[in-house]
Formats: C-alpha cells, sequence, structure tokens
C-alpha cells in the first residue's frame, strides 16, 4: 500500500499540481501586497483620502462589550480589486502559453529526403565505412511503355 501511494505520489501530474498550488499560494501574497500597499492607498488619494480598508457601513454602534455590527465593504472592494489582478495575471499566462503552443504547433517539419537524397546519403554512408557494404536499389515502380 505504501508503494503504491508513493507510485502515485510520484506521478508527474501531482508533482506539476503540488508546485502550482505552493507557487499560486506565494502569486496570492504578492498580489494580496500589491492590493494592499500600492492600490488601495492609490485608490484611497483618488477618493478624498478613503482608506477601503476602514470603509464600512455601521447597523449597531459598540454598547459597552457588544462589538459593532457593520458592513464593511470596503474589504469587499479590495477582494474584488485582488480577484481582478489574479484574474488579468492568468489572462496574460494562459494566452502567453497558448501563443507559445501554437507557434510549436506551427513550425514547420522538413519535408521527407527524396530517392536522390536517400541515394547519395547511402553513397556517402558507403564512403565513410571504407566500402563495405553492398548499395540496394531503392524499390521503384517498373515505368510503363
Amino acid at each position: 500500500m505504501l508503494k503504491e501511494f508513493r507510485e502515485f505520489a510520484m506521478k508527474g501530474n501531482m508533482l506539476d499540481l503540488a508546485i502550482g498550488v505552493v507557487i499560486g499560494a506565494a502569486f496570492g501574497a504578492i498580489v494580496n501586497s500589491l492590493v494592499a500597499d500600492i492600490f488601495t492607498p492609490l485608490l484611497g488619494l483618488a477618493t478624498g483620502g478613503i482608506d477601503f480598508k476602514e470603509a464600512k457601513y455601521v447597523l449597531k454602534a459598540a454598547v459597552g462589550e457588544a462589538p459593532e455590527v457593520a458592513i464593511r465593504y470596503g474589504v469587499f472592494i479590495n477582494t474584488i480589486i485582488n480577484f481582478i489582478i489574479v484574474a488579468f495575471c492568468m489572462f496574460m499566462v494562459v494566452k502567453t502559453m497558448n501563443r507559445l503552443r501554437r507557434q510549436k504547433e506551427e513550425a514547420p517539419t522538413p519535408p521527407d529526403p527524396t530517392v536522390e537524397e536517400k541515394l547519395l546519403t547511402e553513397i556517402r554512408d558507403i564512403l565513410k565505412s571504407g566500402g563495405k557494404a553492398i548499395v540496394t536499389a531503392p524499390a521503384t515502380e517498373p515505368e510503363k511503355v
């Protein structure tokens, strides 16, 4: 059972998935920092100093020990901005990968060698080997008269 699990875990797709998850988590941290530390202050400046993280609509103020009840729409706005940036970055990655895949698929394959090229290759190989091989003519259709 341990051997089967090891074979399953070491398959190429599983390793690729694990690497993707780790890189995705790191990418998410970078995007969160980009939103929180760069875009949110810029948006706050553009909207007259509003800090989106603190933007909320208070439904019921805090009373004594009871915390306030509020709709924190600023956090929601940050999450939307975060999603848009991640979605755009993933779109660009997929678009680039698709373009590279198309370029690879469109790469021309060399044509098959002609009969003359095959014969010349055989002659070259025979001359390199010191004439030790026997030349056989390629099978061709007889000419029709």
